[in-house]
């Protein structure tokens, strides 16, 4: 097979390969926390304070946020002029679930369990989401030598200590029994010829505690709730947004305007509960950065909450996955999994030496990445400067077809534009991958509005302000199962009154008042990608 890279290109993986005998058992040195503190200050997209501006209106208002973010909590909403019928909603349910992924179709399927009359409504098709395209894996602390607690303070650490203690307890408590709810459903999670789940390390983590099905763990887990989802004959309104939140006289939830993407068409869910699990936001592509999401991230559920008065969390920070495609362009930003550095893949630059500990936290070997193509030590494309991720180590650590049998989507990725990622080391830049920050919640899921309750991505705090490896797995199943139990009980006490979007008029004038101007209208949807005379 010809390999796609430039002569320059090749001329560095001579020099990779010279040096990958010595690395077998090598382990780089780890930073201290003051060279961490270092690196993320200096190169870390977070502390780029040119990308950054402040909200002048709302919960947050003087706290800073991505530039595009801001511009769409503060833009106008898309009920603006239009006159909805309140009265007459075309659904009336007992618990609204706005997003179909993971976290959706987990509070769905609990919301049901607990007697609760449920409906889903998505933007694309259920599925179409994050968990479909996660890959590593899954963390829960239920091997011999671990436990909630040690889990608990790897999170807190890797999130630097700014996690919301609350969250992160039910995070790691609940854990081990989120695993075995998904096993019973049915995910193939990988095992041992015992039947035990085989676990491993991730960026940031202490013991192996990160349980996967081969490289497609996301897919596998959103295949079995779709499914459950189905076969309990759950409602699922597809190609249809929430554009606005309703509530009531009183202040309280009480549904959502829609509108179906293909008619245009708007249409009124009265909820005595709502769920937002819209996930994150890498397709408004900040600071310019390439993403790993899917193309319905464009941050819906945060605009829809903060315009309805709920307060955001961390809403300034996110998570640059070190990991992502720098080459070949049909690829660009894709994910390349941490599990493939977990198994032995080392960070090396364009000289064939390592910099850098491979299972850093995401934000500092996103960090150190950076720096390197910074200091002139990048590997030349024609897409820019990246860095060798040398996968040939895999099966030179643990055996010819390994990466093949754990790693069978990668190794497709690449094969399809020429690369055989088991004889050529891949190049990598970081990508725009996760939400840090969000929607904030309590242990029961609510946010600061009655009834109105936040699971996945969308939700800020549990991860403080850098999210390990495979915790948001578990957050989604976690979390969204958290909601649909707490939902479905909240939902029997529930009694609207006169149901308004006066709190939208409300929102309007403030921005007026603070001289704010704009054209754009909010939530955005969709992404734009069309090309620009």
């Amino acid at each position: 097979m010809s390999v796609p890279y430039t002569a320059e290109m090749l001329e560095s993986v001579k020099k990779v390969e010279a040096g990958r005998a010595d690395r077998i058992g090598f382990e780089p040195r780890r930073m201290t926390a003051e060279e961490k503190e270092v690196i993320l200050r200096e190169n870390h997209p977070d502390y780029n304070m040119d990308s950054f501006k402040t909200i002048e209106v709302g919960p947050n208002a003087g706290e800073k946020a991505p530039i595009e973010l801001v511009d769409l909590l503060q833009a106008n909403s898309r009920v603006k002029g239009m006159d909805i019928d309140l009265a007459h909603p075309t659904y009336d349910v007992d618990v609204l679930i706005i997003g179909g992924g993971g976290a959706g179709a987990s509070a769905a399927i609990e919301a049901n369990e607990g007697g609760a009359n449920v409906m889903i409504v998505t933007k694309l098709r259920i599925g179409d989401a994050n968990t479909m395209m996660a890959e590593g894996g899954i963390q829960a602390a239920d091997k011999e030598n671990d436990s909630p607690a040690q889990h608990y303070l790897d999170v807190m650490g890797g999130g630097h200590f700014a996690n919301v203690p609350e969250l992160v307890k039910k995070l790691v408590c609940d854990g081990p029994s989120a695993v075995n709810w998904l096993d019973h459903l049915g995910v193939l999670f990988d095992k041992d010829e015992n039947g035990v789940m085989i676990t491993t390390h991730g960026g940031g983590t202490s013991r192996k505690r990160m349980h996967a099905a081969a490289d497609y763990s996301g897919a596998e887990i959103m295949r079995v709730l779709r499914d459950e989802v189905f076969n309990r004959g759950i409602p699922v309104v597809d190609f249809t947004v929430a554009i606005e939140l309703i509530k009531d006289t009183e202040g309280k939830i009480g549904g959502a305007v829609l509108m179906n993407l293909e008619t245009n068409e708007i249409m009124v869910a009265r909820a005595k509960c709502v769920i937002i699990a819209t996930g994150g936001a890498g397709r408004l592509h900040y600071q310019g950065f390439p993403t790993s999401n899917h193309y319905g991230a464009t941050a819906d559920g945060l605009v829809l909450a903060y315009r309805a008065g709920a307060r955001l969390l961390y809403q300034d920070t996110l998570q640059y996955h070190p990991t992502g495609v720098k080459y070949p362009a049909q690829i660009y930003g894709a994910l390349v999994t941490e599990k493939v550095r977990s198994m032995g893949a080392m960070f090396v630059n364009k000289d064939g030496e390592v910099f850098m500990h491979p299972l850093e936290t995401r934000d500092v070997a996103a960090s150190g990445i950076i720096r390197e193509c910074k200091r002139g030590n990048g590997v030349p494309t024609p897409l820019g400067d990246g860095i060798w991720l040398d996968t040939p180590m895999i099966d030179m650590i643990h055996g010819k077809g390994t990466l093949e049998k754990r790693l069978p989507g990668m190794l497709r990725m690449y094969l399809r534009y020429g690369i055989d990622m088991r004889e050529v080391p891949i190049v990598i830049y970081p990508t725009l991958h996760y939400q840090n920050g969000g929607i904030r919640i309590t242990a029961d899921g609510m946010s600061d509005i009655e009834n109105l309750y936040v699971a996945g991505e969308a939700v800020g705090g549990i991860h403080g302000r850098n999210r390990l490896m495979g915790n948001s797995l578990l957050d989604i199943i976690v979390f969204g199962r958290n909601a649909g139990q707490q939902a479905s009980k909240k939902c029997k006490s529930v009694t609207l009154a006169e149901l308004t979007l006066s709190h939208v008029d409300q929102f309007a004038e403030a921005c007026a008042k603070a001289g704010i101007v704009t054209d754009l209208v909010s939530p955005k949807l969709l992404p734009d990608y069309r090309r620009k005379v």
